[in-house]
């Protein structure tokens, strides 16, 4: 387990995240299939070169993901409890076959529960192409384990 537990967060701190991934054209075509998303920009190579981006686009919901896997081993590995939410998500550029994708996470707030056995921690997500261009970020909430009640709490529901 690599995760961090609650009291392990600090708010302001940046975590970079070391793992990046090549998204191929099949990573593209699997997703879509996986989760029923036809459309053409992401499939169609005639189709996406009439529009401004000339070429076909990766679906934004796989960034996403893609990112959220990226940053597990160094926040939320065994030490997660749920997602909670996932806010203010934004795509301010398009991801293309090839581009090799990496990401960084920097909490922004955290607060124990009522009960004081866990803690809310919420962070920003951002994902960055190979120029270094910001392709996706949102904002990401766990229900994290706090150390001191950590056994058999997690069930690694990342």
């Amino acid at each position: 387990m690599t995760g961090r537990y609650y009291e392990e967060f600090a708010v302001g701190e940046t975590i970079s995240h070391e793992r990046r991934r090549t998204i191929s054209e099949s990573d593209n075509q699997r997703f879509c299939d996986l989760t029923m998303n036809q459309q053409p920009l992401h499939l169609d190579a005639e189709f996406a070169a009439d529009t401004q981006f000339g070429e076909r686009v990766v679906n934004g919901l796989y960034t996403l993901s893609l990112a959220v896997g990226i940053s597990i081993p160094e926040t939320t590995d065994g030490t997660i409890v749920a997602n909670l939410s996932y806010d203010d998500v934004e795509h301010p550029e398009p991801v293309c076959h090839g581009d090799t994708i990496r990401a960084q996470s920097t909490v922004t707030d955290k607060r124990e529960t009522s009960d004081g056995e866990r803690g809310v921690v919420t962070m920003t997500v951002e994902a960055f192409n190979q120029d270094d261009d910001l392709v996706c970020s949102f904002d990401r909430t766990v229900l994290s384990l706090k150390r001191d009640h950590a056994e058999g709490g997690a069930d690694n529901g990342n």
